[in-house]
């Protein structure tokens, strides 16, 4: 496992710093404090099979972008605007559907493949023969906060490892100077701290949020000169080590130890990490980071390839302002443009440059809500929620660029074609990865857990 698993730590107890001799520590850091990615003193884990992809980046939206405005076109929608939808429907979180209401936006087609896309989108359009739309995304949950925990725990209602905590648990860390899952949000979010909870696992698979990207680890600059500093660690090694004699459940204490060594070696390689200045003015302009409108996800885009080039396993990129997320309920009108010039020109610099670098090869780009919005108007100029057919898209590691999969019908209600259930994501990522969804699994209460239950399926049609 991987160098902060519980496993490593249990094996290597009694040696004072957990999984390494404080002496050991002292020498490493001191010989190579200016290196961000150390070479690994343990084995990482091996994966299932041969994997397509290293890494994954998650875009999160939430709220539930619309999928009839971003990249799923309805004529038939257009042409009966107004109209009640003429079927039944399941009733929806807060009301009964409205009429039909077509999108106030156009559609072209893009690329070589000729892939729909809004004219919303302008800059991501341009890079369509890199994705893999999925217009058959299903989910099981209409209210955001059961939603929300589905798609990023694969639970709706209880306490479940996170996608990144299974990720970790079942491939570690490339870097040992930097968490190996980290969410880039400047604020919370639909559900919060559960979507990157551990829950079960042990504590050391939890996700690392980070707030501020100027200051992204708060008492991170040592108080004290090093001498001082690692005799306070010993110390504490000291300490720690005597409590856990004769505890067989000790998660916690073992993640706080980890985490106490891991800060150490953070101290050199954080700072460098987030530092935007290293980046050219070209790179940065890629990524609108000169765009008032789009700067502060640009930041959160640029932020999340520096840090898949330093070894971090999962990054969760959550498009969360402080107002205006994608719950458009009302004034759809008004708030998606603010939204959709706000991540286009990121996605689309992140893309073009992890091509650039040749690094998309080996990373998984993931973008989607907790679900989508309804093709019926909720109010004068709205959308409800809507989890019965919607869209996601993935590029890179190892999906088929270009690629078109599935389809709802023709008012945009129900997926109908190659529909994609939410474990079937999950089983599909996880196969990316190396991992078997059906053997990645944890003992716990009983019974052996794993991301998608006793559910889901490989998509192997979008695979390369």
């Amino acid at each position: 496992m991987h160098a902060f698993s519980r496993r490593s730590l249990l094996a290597t107890a009694g040696t004072g710093f957990g999984m390494l001799a404080l002496a050991d520590l002292m020498a490493r850091c001191e010989a190579e404090d200016a290196s961000a990615n150390r070479s690994r003193t343990q084995p990482l884990p091996q994966p299932h099979h041969i994997a397509s992809a290293k890494r994954c980046i998650f875009l999160y939206m939430p709220g539930g972008p619309s999928q009839l405005d971003l990249f799923d076109p309805k004529p038939q929608v257009t042409a009966d605007n107004g109209k009640p939808l003429p079927f039944a429907s399941p009733r929806l979180e807060l009301t009964k559907p409205g009429n039909l209401f077509a999108s106030p936006w156009k559609f072209s087609k893009h690329g070589e493949c000729g892939m729909d896309v809004s004219e919303l989108l302008p800059h991501l359009a341009t890079r369509v023969d890199d994705l893999c739309m999925i217009r058959s995304m299903v989910a099981d949950n209409i209210n955001h906060t059961g939603a929300a925990l589905q798609m990023m725990t694969g639970e709706q209602a209880f306490s479940r490892p996170s996608l990144g905590s299974w990720l970790l648990y079942g491939l570690g860390s490339e870097s040992e100077n930097l968490p190996g899952f980290v969410i880039l949000s400047p604020t919370s979010f639909f559900q919060g701290a559960p979507l990157w909870s551990s829950s079960f696992l042990p504590a050391v698979y939890q996700g690392t949020w980070v707030r501020d990207f100027l200051k992204p680890m708060v008492d991170l600059s040592p108080a004290n000169e090093r001498p001082k500093q690692l005799a306070k660690l010993q110390f504490l090694s000291e300490m720690n080590s005597e409590y856990g004699l004769g505890r067989s459940n000790q998660s916690e204490l073992d993640a706080r130890i980890a985490s106490f060594e891991l800060a150490f070696r953070m101290q050199a390689a954080t700072p460098e990490a987030f530092d935007l200045s290293q980046e050219s003015a070209n790179t940065k302009e890629l990524y609108g980071i000169d765009d008032p409108s789009c700067e502060l996800f640009g930041k959160q885009c640029l932020l999340a390839r520096r840090l898949c080039e330093r070894g971090v396993r999962f990054i969760q990129v959550a498009d969360s302002p402080s107002s205006n997320n994608w719950d458009h309920h009302a004034d759809i009108s008004g708030l998606l443009p603010t939204r959709c010039k706000a991540i286009d020109k990121p996605i689309a610099g992140l893309l073009t440059d992890l091509k650039a670098r040749g690094m998309l090869e080996e990373t998984l780009v993931v973008w989607g809500g907790e679900f989508g919005r309804t093709p019926t108007a909720q109010g004068a100029n709205g959308r409800e929620h809507h989890p019965f057919g919607f869209t996601m898209w993935m590029a890179g590691g190892g999906v088929k660029g270009g690629l078109t999969y599935g389809s709802t019908d023709e008012y945009g209600w129900h997926a109908i074609e190659n529909k994609v259930h939410v474990h079937d994501l999950h089983a599909t990522i996880l196969h990316l990865m190396g991992l078997d969804h059906e053997r990645l699994t944890y003992r716990y209460g009983g019974r052996d857990y794993r991301l998608t239950d006793v559910h889901g399926s490989v998509v192997s049609d979008i695979l390369v």
